[in-house]
């Protein structure tokens, strides 16, 4: 794994997102500090040469990282997220520090990503929006008494499938194209004591479902959404949910529609700074077998 970076004014931030929503030869990381005006960009890839190229174009710094340091390793702790009044995100790796956020947030289930882990750690607005709306998602179904599944594409660090596991969810399963995503997605669900959840390796643009969820949610970049939209929208349960995420602002419109072309019906849409996150159910979904 090898990773560009470069410090940046934290008022520039959303400008270098939008510059690099559509490089798909890697993944940028932003990290904020408490108290600074500046900001940490981190653009990550397996080869040398896009970081190379990145250099080229805008300065900064490449360095390689060991296979299991390919995420970000932030030199702050960042704080605890809270979701609803059910979850707090935090940053504890061990059992002690697991414990210590356990005792001091009681009235709320923890879920533990160490700092790390750069991909869902909760801080950043698409995972945190997606988390409140599987919150809410999770109430509803539990107030009718009713049994459901979940579908976690793009797991990134299992987050999502995680909270999905802690809110009752009876079948949990995530993917993500990066085995090392899958690793630690696995290694996640055991550190929050979710060990039933089942991660695998899958490319969502050659993914044929073989089953359904009540919940698919889709947290990854907007380009792969739109091209993988007959996948999703066959992935959903009757009277299912879909909730997509990782769109900017200025994606919204094009990936929206074609979702819709798929059978996607958007019932909310929910922006937070440059980023927006839709749920809605399917139409003309096709069904599958298990």
């Amino acid at each position: 794994m090898f990773v560009w970076s470069k410090l940046t004014a934290s008022r520039s931030a959303d400008s270098w997102e939008e510059r690099f929503a559509q490089n798909t030869d890697g993944t940028l990381v932003t990290t904020s500090f408490p108290g600074r005006k500046m900001v940490r960009l981190e653009f990550y890839s397996e080869t040398q040469a896009p970081v190379k190229k990145v250099q080229q174009q805008y300065g900064g710094s490449v360095r390689h990282l060991k296979t299991q340091n390919w995420a970000a390793h932030s030199s702050q702790t960042p704080p605890p997220v809270k979701v609803r009044e059910t979850f707090v995100i935090c940053t504890a790796k061990t059992k002690a520090e697991l414990a210590q956020a356990r005792a001091k947030f009681p009235n709320r289930e923890i879920i533990a990503v160490p700092a790390d882990m750069a991909f869902g750690t909760g801080h950043h607005a698409t995972t945190a929006t997606v988390l409140r709306l599987l919150v809410d998602a999770a109430k509803e179904r539990q107030a009718a008494g009713q049994k459901w599944s979940m579908a976690d594409l793009g797991c990134g660090s299992g987050i999502l499938a995680i909270a999905a596991a802690k809110l009752g969810a009876t079948r949990i399963w995530g993917c993500d194209y990066d085995p090392a995503a899958v690793k630690i997605s696995q290694e996640n669900a055991e550190r929050n004591d979710t060990p039933k959840v089942r991660f695998s390796k899958i490319d969502v643009l050659k993914w044929e479902p073989k089953q359904t969820w009540d919940i698919v949610a889709a947290n990854i970049f907007f380009d792969v959404l739109e091209a993988a939209f007959p996948q999703l929208v066959r992935s959903v349960a009757p009277g299912g949910i879909l909730m997509l995420s990782g769109i900017l602002k200025s994606q919204a419109q094009a990936c929206l529609a074609a979702g819709k072309r798929a059978g996607f019906v958007v019932q909310k849409v929910v922006t937070k700074g440059k980023w927006v996150t839709a749920m809605g159910t399917v139409k003309a979904a096709k069904k599958v077998s298990a």
